[in-house]
């Protein structure tokens, strides 16, 4: 039964543990690599065991990474935010337990002036 004065209850017994992102990188909110969203995490070896600095989300990230993985999908299996899962892949690349690949930067397309010539000669024809 609830009591009137009483303070209601933000978290229900579904939630779990309650652990602050900010906690599992000893309070890092940024990371030293600028990580894009679509970057493949590779693991470079089996997760080895805890070791000192490490967190239990360091070696999910190892498991998870055995094959290329994005970094959002990595975020999405480990339900947590992106900028968090970019320090501890800082972490893990440190460690060179983890390699990340970066995208290929699109082709870069002809000048405008070119597709205008080309139109252009087209039309003559």
């Amino acid at each position: 039964m609830t009591r009137p004065d009483a303070e209601p209850l933000w978290v229900d017994d579904e939630a779990g543990p309650v652990v602050r992102p900010y906690a599992m990188t000893r309070g890092r909110a940024r990371p030293r690599n600028g990580f894009n969203v679509i970057s493949l995490v590779t693991a470079t070896r089996a997760a080895p065991p805890i070791d000192v600095g490490l967190v239990p989300e360091h070696a999910r990230i190892i498991e998870l990474c055995q094959r290329p993985l994005a970094l959002a999908e990595v975020a999405a299996h480990l339900h947590l935010p992106l900028g968090t899962v970019r320090v501890l892949l800082d972490d893990l690349v440190a460690r060179q337990l983890v390699q990340v690949s970066e995208p290929r930067p699109p082709a870069t397309l002809p000048d405008d002036s070119v597709f205008e010539a080309l139109i252009h000669g087209l039309r003559e024809l």
